[in-house]
């Protein structure tokens, strides 16, 4: 029997086939969950609106606010909302939610306030065709988000060979009907925002070693590449987010500890 916060997840998208489709596994997977998997938390929550503590308030309830802290949750919100936007198109509904982001004067908040706007006159039918040509295409899209494609030039190449070691070593497994390899920018930050926001139970300092060796070598020159692609639209505003984003997680890494 599902619990309340799965059972709520699927009416606000309209049905467990379409939660399957937002977060990108397949339907049976979804039908056999009795609640919402820890690691997938943050991405049934950027895709449906559901907040996490209503999804598993085990983990994110009364008394569990205190065990991460604020910059940490607010880290895994922004790589979740990256992993969701490269992973597969916005529908009208996520589009909807992006159109409330709020912004300030910083330079995140001015590169929300951009994507809030762009989804505020975004159709979804355009932004599929928008993300199909350029990370699907006919033959192959405008972009490849690739780690190994951007450090070698080639697919599945020994960069992603050295992520899946690491990622091992860490304990953190291959999810299940998972089509695209880890290098896969989208993966990346979904596995990010698992490890910043506790979803993904790993050795501490976890996520600065992920990002040290499998994103910080690539991942800020993508998001430039797609603040620039010809096909971009709503998507240059996805990628001046995941650089600002990225140059704040560069700096703070870099931060003596």
């Amino acid at each position: 029997m599902r619990d309340s916060g799965l059972s709520e997840a699927i009416r606000a998208v309209g049905g467990v086939s379409e939660l399957a489709r937002l977060i990108g596994i397949s339907q049976p997977s979804v039908s056999n969950w009795t609640r919402v998997p820890a690691e997938r938390v943050l991405a049934v929550e950027a895709a449906t609106g559901v907040d996490r503590g209503v999804l598993r308030p085990d983990l994110y309830g009364a008394g569990q606010s205190g065990e991460i802290d604020d910059v940490d949750v607010a880290r895994a919100q922004e790589y979740a909302l990256l992993a969701a936007l490269l992973l597969r198109a916005p529908d009208a509904k996520l589009l909807a939610n992006l159109a409330t982001l709020r912004g300030d004067a910083s330079p995140l908040g001015l590169a929300h306030a951009a994507l809030a706007e762009a989804a505020a006159g975004a159709r979804a039918e355009s932004v599929e065709r928008e993300y199909f040509n350029l990370f699907i295409g006919l033959g192959r899209g405008e972009l490849l988000p690739y780690g190994s494609y951007y450090l070698t030039g080639f697919l599945q190449e020994r960069p992603l060979a050295r992520l899946r070691d690491d990622l091992n070593q860490i304990g953190i497994a291959r999810a299940e009907a998972v089509v695209e390899p880890e290098d896969h920018a989208g993966i990346l930050c979904e596995i990010m925002a698992g490890l910043a926001g506790g979803q993904l139970p790993a050795p501490k300092d976890s996520d600065r070693l992920i990002f040290d060796r499998h994103l910080r070598p690539w991942i800020a020159h993508f998001f430039a590449d797609l603040e620039k692609a010809e096909a971009a639209e709503f998507y240059r505003c996805v990628g001046r987010v995941g650089r600002v984003f990225m140059e704040i997680e560069t700096e703070a890494f870099d931060l003596p500890t």
